[in-house]
Order: C-alpha cells, then sequence, then structure tokens
C-alpha cells in the first residue's frame, strides 16, 4: 500500500506543474492578488483549511491555489473553498521558477514546517510575502541537524512572517533560519479546525447511534501493536463490565487489517466483529471499514483511545475525541504530540506505560475499567479534554489577520511590519 501511495504522489507531482500553469493561463486575474497555500499531507491541511476559511473573509477579492505533498491530501484538497488546488511539483529551480512565473502570488503560506527552500528563496525573490502558519518544530526533528539545517536555511531565512503555535516552536523556527524578530507566537489553528467540525455534526447523525446506550471505549486511528493491547485489555474488562463495547476504527482498513483484527479477537474470546458496513444496531465489538468517518464516531462514545503511541509513525490527533469531551488513552510514545502533553497536564488523558504488551493492556484495564465504574470521574475528565480545546481556540484567525496584513501593503513595508 504504501508504494502505492509512492507511485501515485509520484505521477501527481509530475503533472502538476503543467496543470497549474494551464489554470494560470486560463484563469489567473492579474488585478486580483493571490495567495497561494501548501500543506503536506491531512494534518497540514486541516490546519491550513482553518486559516483559509478565516482569510476569505478578509481578503474576498483575492484568488487562492492550494497544493499538497501526500497522496493522502487529495479528497481534503478537492473540497477546500480555492480557486485551484494540485499538487505540488518537486522543489526544483525550473519548476519553481515556472510556475512562480505563471501564477505571480503575492503571498506564498506554508502550513506547520513543510517549507521548500527553492520555491520560498525564489518567490521572497521576485517579490512575494513567504509565511509560515501553524508553525511547529519537533525538538527531535532531523530538520534542526546537519546538514539538514544547512541546506534548508536559505529557505527559512526568506520567510517574511511566521505564526508559530509556542513559544518552544518559535525558538526552533528561529533556528532553522526565520529571522527572531518575524515570528510571532499565535496557537495552533488544528483547535480551530476540530471544533468546527464537532459543532458541523448534526445531532442525528445515524453514526453517533453506534456507540450510545453503553460505555464505548472508540479507538481510533489504531495500527496492530495498538489493536494487540485493545483486544487483550477489552476481553478483561467484558468480565466485569459485560455491557461495555469497543468500535475499533484502523488507520488503515485494508482488507488484509481486517482480517487480521478479526483473527485477534477471535483468539482472545471476544465476539465477532462486526463491521460497518453491514452494521445495523450498535454491537459489543464494531470494526470501521471505512475511512473519513472517525471524527464524527467519536462523538458517540463514552472514551477513546488514539493509536500511534507504540509505533514510530507518530501518535495521531487526540484533540478530536477532547473536543467531544472524552477522556483520551494512548500509548507511551506520545513525546512528539504537544496536544497529548496538554490533556495529561489538565489531567485528562492517561498514557499508557511502556513493558510490552500485558504490561500496557493492565494499565488500560485499570483506567477503562475506572472511567466505566466512576461515571462522574470520567465526565469531569471528559470535560476537562473539551476545556483544553476550547482555550486553544483563536488562533486561525489570528493567523487570518497576519496574512492579511501582508497582503495589504507593499512589500518593504511587510518586512518592516514583521520585523517588530
Amino acid at each position: 500500500m504504501a508504494s502505492a501511495k509512492v507511485r501515485e504522489g509520484h505521477c501527481g507531482r509530475r503533472e502538476a506543474e503543467f496543470r497549474l500553469v494551464r489554470w494560470a493561463g486560463t484563469s489567473r486575474d492579474p488585478g486580483r492578488p493571490l495567495v497561494w497555500f501548501h500543506a503536506s499531507s491531512v494534518g497540514e491541511g486541516l490546519q491550513a483549511e482553518s486559516v483559509l476559511g478565516e482569510l476569505r473573509p478578509l481578503l474576498p477579492g483575492a484568488q487562492y491555489v492550494y497544493t499538497h505533498f501526500s497522496p493522502s491530501a487529495a479528497a481534503l484538497a478537492s473540497r477546500l473553498p480555492v480557486d485551484v488546488a494540485d499538487y505540488l511539483p518537486y522543489d526544483l529551480p525550473g519548476p519553481a521558477d515556472r510556475l512562480l512565473g505563471a501564477l505571480a502570488p503575492d503571498l506564498l503560506v506554508f502550513s506547520k514546517l513543510d517549507l521548500w527552500p527553492e520555491l520560498a528563496t525564489r518567490a521572497a525573490a521576485r517579490g512575494a510575502a513567504v509565511a509560515i502558519v501553524a508553525g511547529t518544530v519537533s525538538p527531535r526533528s532531523g530538520r534542526l541537524r546537519w546538514p539538514a539545517r544547512r541546506l534548508l536555511r536559505p529557505g527559512y531565512a526568506a520567510v517574511t512572517a511566521a505564526g508559530a503555535i509556542s513559544e518552544a516552536d518559535a525558538k526552533r523556527l528561529e533556528r532553522l533560519g526565520v529571522p527572531g524578530g518575524r515570528v510571532q507566537v499565535l496557537g495552533d489553528p488544528r483547535f480551530d479546525s476540530v471544533a468546527a467540525k464537532v459543532r458541523a455534526v448534526e445531532p442525528d447523525e445515524p453514526l453517533l447511534r453506534l456507540g450510545r446506550g453503553a460505555p464505548t471505549m472508540i479507538a481510533g486511528s489504531t495500527w496492530p501493536a495498538d489493536e494487540a493491547v485493545l483486544l487483550d485489555a477489552f476481553a478483561r474488562v467484558r468480565e466485569r463490565h459485560p455491557d461495555a463495547r469497543l468500535v475499533l476504527v484502523p488507520h488503515e482498513p485494508t482488507a488484509a487489517h481486517l482480517s487480521a483484527i478479526e483473527g485477534e479477537a477471535s483468539r482472545a474470546g471476544l465476539p465477532p466483529p462486526v463491521r460497518l458496513s453491514s452494521a445495523r444496531a450498535p454491537v459489543p465489538l464494531l470494526l470501521v471499514d471505512r475511512v473519513g468517518v472517525l471524527a464524527t464516531i467519536y462523538g458517540g462514545g463514552t472514551m477513546a483511545y488514539v493509536g500511534g503511541g507504540f509505533g514510530r509513525a507518530g501518535l495521531h490527533s487526540v484533540l478530536e475525541p477532547a473536543a467531544w469531551g472524552l477522556p483520551v488513552t494512548f500509548g507511551p510514545r506520545w513525546g512528539d504530540s504537544r496536544d497529548a502533553g496538554l490533556l495529561l497536564e489538565a489531567n485528562a488523558a492517561v498514557a499508557l506505560p511502556a513493558g510490552g504488551r500485558r504490561v500496557a493492556a493492565a494499565a488500560l484495564v485499570e483506567s477503562w475499567g475506572g472511567w466505566i465504574r466512576g461515571e462522574p470521574l470520567r465526565a469531569a475528565a471528559g470535560e476537562r479534554a473539551g476545556e483544553v480545546v476550547r482555550r486553544g481556540q483563536g488562533a486561525a484567525r489570528r493567523s487570518a489577520e497576519m496574512l492579511a496584513g501582508l497582503t495589504s501593503s507593499p512589500l518593504p513595508r511587510m518586512s518592516r511590519h514583521a520585523a517588530r
């Protein structure tokens, strides 16, 4: 599956230059400013989406271009309110110059950290403002180490203004080369994105009913290591709480992965999983065989488990269940997730210990069973999770205001503004 994604992305990027240049030849209005957003994948795209939603009312006359790198972001790109969306070609001088010449952007915006140095430096040389929104840099990022930092430094030095998620991220952006006076701490637009997604779910959404009526753990974006711990723990939780339910939402619901989960459930002595595609009512063990529904399914749960904390892929988003007011559990490898840290600080989440499957499963049984037995404690933890999300909102608006200021003035004035 990974190789198929690589091939798909390569094919998309190979032809994207010609599609974007063709769009510019027929649809680019030189009398209107153009704002170009780039976000590598879905996570960065959701952050960009929330900023874009706030920016459009501030710059209603602008044209908007959106590019991405990962094939997984294609579906998101297709529904964004932009004039054209496509892959971003490889970061080479020729494609960058041809695209910049055709599109003539006034503002080039990178989401999170995926700044392309050739594109950034050449855009700045042509007089465009270059910005970063939702800027975040893991302390373990390879970009901070030699030789990547040296190779990428000219691109970050070309940034006119950057909105960092936190003070620590702002300092690391400066280490990458963004001039210090041009970095502002604006927060994370992802909080706005998840809150808007929750508000958009209708109360009578059928997916919500699949988790209601009994204590239900929604386990989202899981990998095999997560599922081994979850199914082991669920078998033990059901011994004391036979009405407990588990909804498993694999990160990659391939036929092979779903079959493997069914086999693992059988070996654990659990009821046969029912797939979402054939479910008509709540069941003890629901296996979601669709993509794109996790954020909604969380809303029918009582508590949540977020996958990725046992492998190297990284912990997935803990904000979606938190936005629904659910306490959250995850594996021991959560250190690169600022959001997980915020939930732990608020006593709204539980991190399972390292030490192997049995140790983690035992800890999960304790927290899972505790939340079932102690409903007031579970509800209070969920309320604290929701409060973390509420406190984090507003970054999308602040980021949009920063961008609008960059496009409303000629470049020399923009540089002076950003340097303050």
